[in-house]
C-alpha cells in the first residue's frame, strides 16, 4: 500500500537533502542507544499520552531498535527511476507469469469469491502480489520495526510521514496481538505479501475466512481480499478499461504530457490533438496521456483511464501501475491457454 506511495517522488529530492540523513544516523548511532534521543522520547510520551500505551513497554521495545543505513542508501534510490524499458524487465518475465498462473490456481476459490464481492478482476489482485513479493518469495528481511524508526528518526525529508507509520504500526501490533519486535518486512517498512504499510493496513486489511485475524504474511485469502479491498475502497470501476495503447501522426500532444496521473483529457480532446487509440472509448470517457521510453523505438504512448488510476494509488508510479496491468494480462492469457 501500498505501500510505496512516497518513492516515487524522491527522485526530485535535492542530493544534499538525500545525503543528509547519513550523517544524522551517525549522530544517532553515537549516542547510547536511540531510545535516549529526544525525538524518540518525545515519540514514546505521544504514544502514552494519545494512545494510552505503556512506558516502560515501549522504552524496552525501543532498546532494541536499530537505525540502519542501508536503508537510507535504499529509499534514495527507488527503482522507480528506471526508464521502462528496463524497469519492465525486472517485473515482465516468464517465471513471474508462470508462478502467477500457479498462484491464481492454488487460490481459485479465493480470488473468485474476492472478484464478486469487491469487483475487482483476479488478475489485477494477483498481478498485484506478483509485483510486490513475487507471491510471498521477497517480503522483505528487515525488521519493520528497525526500518520505520530509520526512516521516521534518521530521514529529515519524509520523517512526518514514517513517524505516522511507526504510529499505526504500534497500533495495529496491539490490535492484532502482534510483538511489534516479530514482523519482518521491506526497507519501508511494507508488510507481508501485497506490501501494505501499516496505515494501509489498519484501513483495508480483510479477515476474509473469518478467523479473526488480518493475516497478510501467511493467510492467502486475507492477502487477497485486502487487496480487492483496497481496490474497491479507492474507486475501482468493475469492467471499465483500464489502459489502451495510441498512436501520434504527429507530435503536437507532447504539451499535453505532464507528471500528475489523474486522467485530465476526454476522448474528443486525443482526436482533436491526432492521437488515435487502438479501440474505441466510450466518448465520455477522461484519459490521462502518457509516455514510456523505449530502448529503441522512441517513445511509446498510451490513454490511461480510470482504473489504471486506481493502480497508481498503490503506488504513485505509472511504470508501477503499467508493470501490474500487463502483467496481469500475461498471467490471464497463459493462464487461459492452460486449464
Amino acid at each position: 500500500m501500498h505501500k510505496y506511495n512516497l518513492i516515487y517522488r524522491l527522485r526530485s529530492i535535492p542530493c544534499a537533502l538525500r545525503l543528509a540523513p547519513f550523517a544524522l544516523c551517525l549522530l544517532i548511532s553515537c549516542t547510547s542507544n536511540i531510545k535516549d534521543t529526544e525525538s524518540v522520547h518525545t515519540f514514546i510520551e505521544q504514544m502514552v499520552t494519545k494512545h494510552q500505551f505503556d512506558e516502560a513497554e515501549l522504552d524496552d521495545l525501543f532498546e532494541t531498535v536499530e537505525i540502519k543505513p542501508d536503508i537510507l542508501k535504499r529509499i534514495s534510490s527507488p527503482s522507480e527511476g528506471l526508464p521502462w524499458y528496463k524497469y519492465r524487465k525486472i517485473f515482465l518475465t516468464e517465471a513471474r507469469i508462470d508462478a502467477g498462473v500457479q498462484f491464481w490456481r492454488d487460490n481459485a476459490p479465493a480470488l473468485a469469491a474476492a472478484e464478486k464481492q469487491y469487483g475487482v478482476p483476479a488478475e489485477i489482485i494477483v498481478a498485484i502480489i506478483g509485483v510486490e513479493t513475487l507471491f510471498g518469495k521477497n517480503t522483505g528481511n528487515h525488521r519493520v520495526i528497525d526500518a520505520l524508526s530509520t526512516l521516521a528518526f534518521a530521514y529529515p525529508p519524509r520523517s512526518k510521514f514514517f513517524l505516522g507509520e511507526l504510529e499505526s504500526f504500534l497500533l495495529l501490533c496491539r490490535d492484532e496481538h502482534i510483538n511489534p519486535a516479530d514482523p519482518v518486512g521491506s526497507y519501508a517498512g511494507a508488510m507481508g505479501l501485497p506490501q501494505f504499510m501499516p496505515s494501509s493496513f489498519r484501513a483495508y486489511a480483510v479477515d476474509f475466512d473469518n478467523d479473526n485475524r488480518r493475516d497478510i504474511w501467511h493467510d492467502n485469502s486475507d492477502v487477497i481480499a485486502s487487496v480487492a479491498n483496497y481496490f474497491a475502497k479507492h474507486h475501482w470501476q468493475t469492467g471499465q478499461a483500464i489502459a489502451v495503447p495510441v498512436t501520434a501522426k504527429y507530435k503536437n500532444y507532447e504539451p499535453v504530457l505532464n507528471n500528475d496521473l489523474k486522467p485530465d483529457l476526454r476522448v474528443a480532446e486525443l482526436e482533436s490533438l491526432n492521437l488515435i487509440t487502438s479501440r474505441q472509448l466510450p466518448l465520455d470517457s477522461k484519459v490521462k496521456l502518457l509516455s514510456f521510453e523505449q530502448q529503441e523505438q522512441g517513445k511509446e504512448l498510451w490513454a490511461a483511464l480510470d482504473n489504471f488510476y486506481v493502480i497508481t494509488r498503490y503506488n504513485h508510479s505509472p511504470l508501477y501501475a503499467m508493470a501490474v496491468y500487463q502483467l496481469s494480462l500475461s498471467i490471464l492469457n497463459k493462464k487461459g491457454s492452460f486449464p
